[in-house]
């Protein structure tokens, strides 16, 4: 088995990277879906090469039993000889070609096959700063016309933040994200935004007024909402962050395929 380690590590890898990304949605959980291609490509290609190496390890222990085969009917006379010969290589043929302990190098490849790890959720939210995008106060385009008009998280806060045109006013707005709540018991509307990849994933949340207590959901879960804009502090000002919701409506929802939002 030790012979056709590395090409059964090669192709657990490629395997692992062909499921999240080419037979489901997976891999958003990890990546922006422009990067789909490149998994496609990098899975295909891992998939391949440990198929080439188990070929080329089985064909090298065919022509080693061959040559095995021949050594038995040399001429007796050399017996003694080739017993020497015989000890010294087997001394190294039977050396052991790695530590057992290089096989846990499968684990994480097994570990995305069989259970790919969930997306980031409210742990890693708990642990981001407030981080709000470096923009100073200004006038935004105008929202479709229509209520309830959807809304990125992203989008509305920075509106709640930075809109002196208050275009949020008297407007009915509607945002999906996952629950995270303070000890005091405050709940917000949360979402994670990602450049390239969760490695760089950033929180936007909203907190959540006027909902019952009945209506609070648990930690983690998805919702939609919908509700009113309730102003708070001076534009751009840290009093203004993060921004609030008069929740007319929440609805608990299915997690989204692509649990990110896009900067």
């Amino acid at each position: 088995m030790r012979r056709y380690g590395s090409a059964i590590l090669l192709l657990l890898t490629g395997a692992a990277i062909l499921r999240i990304s080419l037979l489901s949605e997976l891999y958003l959980r990890y990546v922006q879906s422009g990067l789909r291609p490149y998994l496609i490509v990098s899975g295909t290609v891992l998939v391949l090469l440990g198929a080439a190496a188990g070929v080329a390890r089985w064909r090298g222990r065919r022509s080693d039993d061959h040559d095995h085969d021949d050594h038995d009917h040399d001429d007796h006379d050399h017996d003694d000889h080739d017993h020497d010969d015989h000890d010294h290589h087997g001394e190294h043929g039977h050396a052991h070609p790695g530590p057992r302990l290089a096989w846990l190098l499968a684990l994480p490849a097994v570990a995305l096959l069989l259970f790919p790890p969930p997306a980031l959720g409210s742990y890693s939210a708990g642990r981001e700063a407030a981080q709000r995008a470096a923009q100073g106060v200004g006038t935004f385009p105008a929202l479709p016309s229509g209520d309830p008009v959807r809304l990125t998280l992203a989008e509305f806060s920075s509106r709640a933040i930075y809109d002196s045109g208050r275009s949020l006013k008297g407007r009915t707005v509607r945002m999906t994200g996952f629950v995270t709540q303070d000890d005091d018991g405050t709940w917000y509307l949360t979402r994670l935004y990602v450049t390239c990849c969760a490695a760089d994933a950033t929180t936007s949340k909203i907190e959540i007024r006027g909902a019952a207590s009945s209506d609070r959901p648990p930690t983690d879960a998805w919702v939609t909402v919908t509700g009113t804009w309730h102003p708070q502090g001076e534009l751009g000002s840290d009093a203004a962050w993060p921004p609030v919701l008069d929740a007319g409506s929440v609805v608990r929802v299915t997690q989204p395929s692509d649990p990110y939002e896009k900067r």
